[in-house]
Formats: C-alpha cells, sequence, structure tokens
C-alpha cells in the first residue's frame, strides 16, 4: 500500500502512517527483548550482563546505517513529493551503491576491532567471555540489518509503512522460537541467542529486498539506468552523512556511559541492561512516530503545503506529548513489576538499582519525545545539520554530568541516572528556540531556483 501524505486529513494521515512503523520497532526491539529476557532468567547475572552490554555496541553500529537509510529515506520522500520519478529512481540506486560499501567496511572494522572492545568498555574479566561470544556471531548480522532499514527507509518513503512491519513480524517470531531452541533444547548457551538473532535478520532484511523489487520493478538497477550525476551524490551524501552523524553520535555517547556503568561492577550492568530495555519500549512509539511525522513532513515539504505542514506541526506535538506523559505515569507504577521479568526476583540489588533508574528517567519522557520530533522536523526540512547540533548538545550534556556526578561519592552511579533527563531538555529548548528564531525561512521556498531545486543539498543550520 502506498500512503500520499500531501492528502487527506491531516492527523489521521499522520497516525495511520505511523501505526504500522511503532508496531514494527516495538517488534524489532522484541530482537533484544528476547535475548536478554531468556538469558536473564536461565543463563544468570554475568551472561545478562554481557548481552545488555552488548546490545548498547550493537546500538551504535547499527545507528550508523540507520542514519544512512533515514537520511537517504528524506530524500526519497521530498522526491516523492514532487512526483519526480527519475529523481527518486536515481537516489535509490546512488545510495545503495553508498551504503552498501560503508556496511562492508563498518562489518571489516568491527570484527578487526573485537579484542579492543573490551578494553573500551571496560568490561570486566567474568562478563567478557560471554560478551565476546555472542559478539562474534551477532556482527555476522550487520548485513543483514542494512538490508533491512534500506528497504523499510525506502517503502516507508513513498508511503508504504505496512509492509516493513509484516516482514518484521515474521522475523520476530522466529527469532523468539530460535532463542528457545538454542538455549533450552541445543544448550548452545549465549552464542545460541546470538545465532537466532542473526537467521532472523536475514530473514527480514532479504525477505524485504526480494519484495521491494519485485512491487517496484522500476527501482532495479540496468545498465540505463546506472548512472548516477555528481549532483545527486551530493544530496544524498549531503542528507545521509549528517544523519548517520546525528545517529552515531547519540549511540557513540550512550556507549561512553555504558563503559562508565561498567566500572561499577556486574550489579549495576545486570541493572542497566534490564533497564534499557524496558526504557527502549517505553518511548520507542513515540520515536517511530517522529520518524512517521518526518517523514509527512518531508512529502509535504516537496509538495509545498505549508499549510499542512503547520497543521501537522502541532497536532504531531499535541499527541506526542500525551503519549508520553501516559507512558511516564505506567513505566512510573510498574517500574519493579518490569524488572522481574528480566531478572529473577531473589536479584534484590539488580532489581533495586533498574527500578531507581526507571523512576528517574521514566518520569521525563516527555523531553525525549519533544526531541524525536524535533529531530525529524529539521531533518525533513532539509536541515540535518541541526539535529547533529541538538544530538551533541543532548549527549554532550549527558556524557559529561555522567563522569562529573558518579564521581562524587554522595551521588555515585545516580548521577548517571540524572544526567539522561537533563540532558534532553537542554537539547529541546535549544532546539525550540531555533524553530522559533527561523521558522520563517524554514518553511518558505524563498531559495528555490527556477529549475526546482530545494536548496538542500549541503545545507546548514
Amino acid at each position: 500500500m502506498k500512503r500520499d501524505l500531501t492528502q487527506g486529513p491531516v492527523m489521521r494521515s499522520m497516525l495511520c502512517f505511523a501505526v504500522p512503523m511503532i508496531m514494527g520497532n516495538l517488534l524489532q526491539q522484541c530482537y533484544n527483548v528476547a535475548d536478554t529476557l531468556i538469558v536473564g532468567q536461565f543463563l544468570g547475572k554475568n551472561a545478562l550482563a554481557a548481552v545488555g552490554s552488548a546490545f548498547t555496541l550493537m546500538t551504535f553500529l547499527t545507528s550508523i546505517l540507520l542514519g544512512l537509510c533515514m537520511g537517504s529515506g528524506a530524500v526519497f520522500s521530498i522526491r516523492f513529493g514532487q512526483k519526480d520519478e527519475e529523481g527518486l529512481r536515481e537516489g535509490v540506486y546512488a545510495s545503495f551503491v553508498l551504503i552498501a560499501v560503508l556496511t562492508l567496511l563498518l562489518n571489516g572494522i568491527a570484527f578487526a576491532c573485537l579484542e579492543g572492545i573490551r578494553i573500551f568498555l571496560r568490561v570486566p574479566a567474568e562478563v567478557w567471555t560471554f560478551m565476546r561470544e555472542y559478539l562474534a556471531v551477532i556482527f555476522c548480522g550487520i548485513a543483514a540489518t542494512f538490508l533491512y532499514n534500506y528497504f523499510a527507509s525506502f517503502l516507508r518513503a513513498v508511503g508504504n509503512s505496512v509492509v516493513p512491519l509484516l516482514f518484521l513480524a515474521v522475523s520476530t517470531v522466529l527469532n523468539i522460537v530460535l532463542d528457545l531452541w538454542f538455549v533450552l533444547v541445543l544448550e548452545r548457551g549465549v552464542s545460541g541467542t546470538a545465532e537466532a538473532t542473526v537467521i532472523a535478520q536475514y530473514i527480514s532484511g532479504m525477505g524485504i529486498a526480494v519484495y521491494t523489487l519485485a512491487k517496484y520493478p522500476r527501482i532495479r538497477p540496468t545498465r540505463k539506468r546506472c548512472r548516477i550525476r555528481l549532483e545527486c551524490i551530493r544530496e544524498i551524501a549531503g542528507f545521509s552523512v549528517l544523519t548517520c552523524i546525528q545517529q552515531s553520535v547519540m549511540n557513540l555517547g550512550i556507549l561512553m556511559v555504558q563503559g562508565l556503568v561498567n566500572s561499577f561492577g556486574a550489579t549495576i550492568m545486570a541493572a542497566f541492561a534490564a533497564a534499557v530495555k524496558i526504557d527502549a519500549f517505553a518511548y520507542m512509539p513515540v520515536q517511530d512516530f517522529g520518524n512517521a511525522f518526518s517523514t509527512f513532513i518531508a512529502q509535504n515539504y516537496g509538495a509545498k503545503q505549508e499549510a499542512r505542514i503547520r497543521a501537522g506541526l502541532k497536532g504531531a506535538v499535541s499527541a506526542a506529548m500525551v503519549f508520553s506523559i501516559a507512558v511516564s505515569a505506567a513505566v512510573w507504577v510498574f517500574a519493579r513489576p518490569l524488572m522481574t521479568l528480566f531478572v529473577d526476583a531473589e536479584e534484590t540489588e539488580i532489581i533495586t538499582e533498574g527500578v531507581r533508574y526507571l523512576h528517574i528517567e521514566g518520569a521525563f519522557y516527555c523531553g525525549i519525545g519533544c526531541l524525536f520530533l524535533l529531530y525529524g522536523l529539521y531533518r525533513a526540512l532539509g536541515k540535518p545539520g541541526m539535529s547533529v547540533v541538538l544530538t551533541v548538545i543532548s549527549l554532550g550534556t549527558r556524557v559529561l554530568l555522567a563522569y562529573v556526578l558518579s564521581a562524587i561519592p554522595s551521588i555515585g552511579v545516580v548521577g548517571i541516572w540524572w544526567s539522561v533527563p537533563i540532558g534532553w531538555f537542554l537539547a529541546d529548548a535549544a532546539g525550540l528556540l531555533y524553530y522559533i528564531l527561523r521558522k520563517r525561512r524554514l518553511l518558505f521556498w524563498e531559495n528555490q531556483n527556477e529549475t526546482g531545486d530545494t536548496g538542500l543539498v549541503g545545507s546548514q543550520p
């Protein structure tokens, strides 16, 4: 199903497009949540700490690919809104080649640096054995992550958010079944959970690639259509690289915080590993709503539908805030039962620390909800550099405060938990101030020339 977001009721169009994306990424979280839950319940504290720490590392690596795909998707959405079929086809081919090459490079670097990861993340010896075993397998799925996210970004850019959900649903169910089979029946331990995830990833990645090329034959590469203009590469790179930087900087900061958490020992590592999974589930819907909002804005920006952009802004902010406040309340109330899903009830120290993390960070999901909307807005309006600035503010504050506050004996690890919402709100303030000061320039097309150039290539904040 292809949805034109430049037509129809604004909020209904946005929500109908967003819901499959939200459901899809909630399912995607099940990949690692299934690993964490099964490992925590059946393989013990050290194995749980290893998988949780590996999850943070893999989030950083995949964020590079996700950023490249999301940036390309913004260009696809604008071309779709402009009804520029030739430009869309050329952009698809150019971005696929660019991101595929970078994926191979990233995969090689990941394997080459495997042994250095222990030092960088300060992983305790009793945890590293499990973590190395897990990473040696999970790195094999990086190419599958590229395939899924690239073709999912294309489908969403042209208004189809249902098909990515369907492929993800099948692979998620398979992942959980294989997790249980490999761990409980075959007794393959931590490596078995990684093998289950990689198999499921390749099924979703290869499946969605075959579907897309079959459904949209006009984007298939042929000798005649393989011409790539330098201008097209510059535009794709301008969006993709900056969005990649934004995503990777965000997750590099989280990775640095993971290293600090690891220095507090296996108990804090395990608490953080479980709490972060709950965290991800809690605010993932508003993150995906921000991505759907970005596609809506990009399509209407390409179609010059200023009134729909303004209406979409108002509706999106209201919806995101209501959802974030409701989820904050739920996480606050059910923090302890949620922690016991991942950790044996007898591990009282782990559960207590995880609950404290959720009570601090979970109370302020409206901050991250607003930030996701700002990321999506600036990416759609051709200002991906501004998303990078907001990420640097958010994560820079988080990392700095985490290291400073946790070094104070009377504060300790709690300082790491408080640094998160403080970073969110500082970035929100900067993003909103920028929008207020430059609103007219952001939403008008004064710089377009007669050839229809949007002035987006290499745009700066």
